[in-house]
Order: C-alpha cells, then sequence, then structure tokens
C-alpha cells in the first residue's frame, strides 16, 4: 500500500460492519413515525438509551424505560427479548478487510453498544479481537454523536483528528466526527469502505472487491 491521508481508522460497527435488524422493528413498532431518519434522531437523543449505552441503566430498567418514552405496543420483556436479536450477524468481506487493513494502519471499533449487544461481539463472534483498540460506549461513558465520546477517542489514540478517518453508517455521527476535525465518511458495507479507503490515499487495490454476494 501506499502512504495514505491517515493513520487511524476508526469502524462504526452496527451497520457497516454488524447486520442490524432493529429498525424495522421499531419503525412496525411504532407507526406515528414518519421515517427512518426520525426514528435515528428519537435513539440518539432517547433518555433511556444514551444512559443504557453509556452504562448508566440495567437492561431491565432499559427496557422497562424504552416502552414508556416509545409508547411501544409490547411488553418490557418482549421488548428487551427483540432487542438482544437485533445484531444478525458480521457482514460477508468484513472479517476480510480488517485482516488486511491492520497491517498498514491503526484499526479501532467505535460503536454505541450496551452489555447486550457487545457480548455478541465479543463472545459469538471474536470480532473486538480484530482491532488494535475497541472504545464500546458503555464502558467508554459516552457515546456518538457527542463530542465527549470522540475526544476520549482521539486522547486515548494520541493521534491529530485530521489524521484519522471514520466511517459510519449514521449521517448524524458522520456530521458530528467531522465537525471535529476528523475525516469522517458515511459507508454502510465493507465494499463502501473499500472504496472510502481509496479516496483517503489507500492503494486502489483495496478497492477490489473481497467481498461474497
Amino acid at each position: 500500500m501506499k502512504s495514505p491521508a491517515v493513520d487511524v481508522v476508526l469502524f462504526d460497527l452496527g451497520g457497516v460492519l454488524v447486520e442490524l435488524a432493529g429498525i424495522g422493528q421499531m419503525m412496525a413498532w411504532c407507526p406515528h413515525l414518519p421515517d427512518e431518519g426520525t426514528l435515528w434522531r428519537r435513539w440518539l437523543g432517547s433518555q433511556a438509551v444514551r444512559r443504557f449505552e453509556t452504562g448508566g441503566a440495567t437492561r431491565d430498567a432499559f427496557a422497562a424505560d424504552m416502552v414508556a418514552e416509545f409508547g411501544l405496543p409490547v411488553d418490557a420483556d418482549v421488548f428487551l427479548a427483540a432487542f438482544s436479536a437485533w445484531p444478525k450477524g458480521v457482514v460477508d468481506g468484513s472479517r476480510e478487510l480488517l485482516a488486511e487493513l491492520r497491517a498498514h494502519c491503526t484499526i479501532a471499533s467505535v460503536s454505541n453498544t450496551n452489555e447486550i449487544h457487545w457480548a455478541r461481539v465479543c463472545d459469538d463472534w471474536a470480532l473486538h479481537g480484530l482491532f488494535h483498540h475497541n472504545f464500546p460506549s458503555h464502558l467508554v461513558g459516552a457515546l456518538k454523536p457527542d463530542d465527549d465520546y470522540f475526544e476520549h477517542v482521539l486522547a486515548a489514540l494520541g493521534t491529530p483528528a485530521a489524521r484519522v478517518l471514520f466511517v459510519d453508517d449514521n449521517l448524524i455521527n458522520v456530521e458530528a466526527a467531522a465537525r471535529l476535525g476528523i475525516v469522517a465518511r458515511r459507508a454502510t458495507s465493507p465494499a463502501e469502505v473499500r472504496r472510502v479507503l481509496v479516496d483517503a490515499g489507500f492503494d486502489p487495490r483495496l478497492a477490489e472487491s473481497r467481498t461474497r454476494a
């Protein structure tokens, strides 16, 4: 690989490297929400979500709060069972991409997550071991798109924002990172990440598809 314009690549997990099923379920439960963008804004601003995904609430308290806050037509136990299964698996091509990339730069996961979903990442898929660093929000105590989350990551890595590339499927998070000077791009698959990497100065051969249909 030639010398890229960045030293560190930060990866969101859900929606980029991990397939999620929760958005469709929440939209079905919340027909009053007009679109997924509105759901994401509600989700990222939700006090119940923020408490749980910064490590400040138990799973049972989180489920009860979500049912109340979003007016869900199910009880807390049903919500929690569905929520636990929202991460479906690692997207094809993700492991290959990370293995190829980590030999040439520092890679880290930056995920809004919680004790339930992070256990799947680590225990079921061992995905955390493919990164040099992991910054799960419930252990950091902060989450995206808040400045203090990104500032924590930059400080821990000791890398200037301009030398960090961040990829996320959520435009709200991408825009927040960009405001701090991070090179931030939206991507929703390993194939899209490869194209972003080439744009950032990595070897064009990285854009060759290594994913399975």
